[in-house]
């Protein structure tokens, strides 16, 4: 792993570190914070606020069993709920970037901070009957800031940096989801409003943050979402990054829809799983931005098509050895797979953005890479009932033919590096 982080580490005969291989280390590791220092001041600030926000994420964390204990639903009545909050995060992710090329990011970063605010403050007093319609709203908000914020990230440095700075921005977010549920146990167990109220004063320290740091910018017009279509369709490379990113995310979050049933089937106790996904998000903070940085010269398909090979390596390996240590295995061959894709498609469909139109290519890559959420539960769940052991061979096969296409496709169309993008940043304001 140090070698692919770009830490030279070399131990000698004696199992000790020489004086010039720790000057090394030391080296690498200032490299590493001196690129974060270079970042400009207000960036920072929004990934500081991305942590805080990362850690109240709360309130739909835990809405279902919240719905059920607390506002007395039923099971399926919860469901509904749930299922129209998906709804409308998929459509706010849709939308999203279309708010803000027409009325600049940091505007549109800022309303939909606030509304998701509002959402949490009310979710505790809205009657029942209208519990569905409030969370369809929340995940329409919600999502909404997803694509504005991504672009905000990538429209603020060079095209060589882009992925890096995904990379950071997803590393502050997931350094937050560490701290966020356990929390949210401890709140809801004490009274589950507070676990709505946390959730909204961290999205209005978020809020304040982009009010205060994020500068305003020029707006610079867009097509239409007439231009947009065109734009997108006449852009094969991008077009296939798209579908495949809905088929690896299908695949991929097969591990939150069906792998609690595969080890529960398999005598696993379910803190065991919890433990695992604990375990990624750990090794996602600690390695995915040294990541991106040792890979940021390499072309982003070849990156990308790695990453969906991970994936189907971890979901094969599932196939084959359904048990803890497999499934452990599995994680974390299926976490390295999105530390390498995940960063480097997000900035590789922002760089290939024409110029006002960053946010709503983000939104298109947003929506992609949250199909699984919907996609996953449904087809995943119908395969486990009726062949459980095809599930997860078939997977594989579908993230590791998503790779191949990929590349094959890459063959065809000249990739670009990075530092040749000729994307040009939307608007801050």
């Amino acid at each position: 792993m140090s070698a692919l982080l770009g830490i030279p580490v070399a131990v000698t005969v004696a199992g000790r570190v020489s004086s010039q291989q720790e000057l090394n280390i030391t080296e690498g590791a200032d490299v590493y914070w001196r690129r974060i220092a270079e970042l400009p001041t207000w960036l920072k600030a929004v990934m500081v606020g991305q942590l805080v926000n990362g850690a109240g994420a709360l309130a739909w964390v835990y809405l279902t069993l919240y719905l059920v204990e607390d506002r007395g639903m039923s099971a399926q009545q919860a469901g509904f709920a749930a299922a129209a909050y998906g709804v409308g995060l998929v459509g706010g992710n849709l939308g999203g970037g279309w708010f803000g090329d027409r009325f600049g990011l940091r505007t549109a970063a800022l309303a939909s901070q606030l509304l998701w605010a509002a959402a949490c403050v009310a979710m505790p007093f809205v009657p029942g009957a209208a519990l569905a319609f409030l969370a369809a709203l929340a995940g329409l908000f919600g999502g909404a800031g997803r694509p504005n914020l991504s672009a905000l990230v990538t429209t603020s440095l060079p095209p060589e940096r882009r992925r890096e700075g995904v990379a950071l921005s997803r590393t502050a977010a997931n350094a937050g989801f560490t701290i966020g549920p356990p929390l949210g146990g401890l709140l809801a167990a004490y009274d589950f409003s507070l676990v709505f109220v946390v959730d909204a004063v961290t999205s209005l320290v978020m809020a304040v943050i982009v009010w205060r740091w994020v500068p305003s910018a020029r707006r610079t017009p867009g097509p239409s979402a007439t231009g947009l279509w065109k734009s997108v369709l006449s852009d094969r490379p991008v077009l296939m990054v798209l579908a495949t990113i809905v088929v690896v995310d299908t695949a991929y979050r097969q591990i939150f829809a069906t792998m609690p049933l595969l080890l529960r089937d398999a005598g696993t106790p379910a803190v065991a799983y919890g433990v695992l996904l604990g375990a990624s998000s750990v090794v996602i903070v600690l390695f995915e931005a040294p990541i991106a940085v040792r890979l940021q010269g390499h072309r982003a398909t070849r990156v990308i098509a790695a990453g969906f090979a991970c994936i189907g390596l971890g979901l094969a390996i599932i196939g084959v050895w359904p048990a803890l240590a497999g499934a452990a295995l599995a994680i974390v061959v299926m976490t390295a797979g999105e530390m390498l894709y995940k960063p480097t498609a997000t900035a590789h469909v922002a760089d290939a953005a024409p110029e006002g139109m960053v946010g709503r290519y983000s939104s298109l890559y947003a929506a992609a890479s949250i199909s699984g959420m919907f996609l996953a539960p449904a087809l995943g769940g119908t395969a486990y009932q009726h062949a459980p052991r095809l599930l997860y061979p078939v997977a594989a096969g579908l993230a590791l033919a998503a790779g191949a296409v990929l590349l094959l496709t890459r063959v065809k169309v000249r990739d670009v590096l990075p530092s040749e993008s000729t994307a040009q940043p939307s608007s801050a304001s």
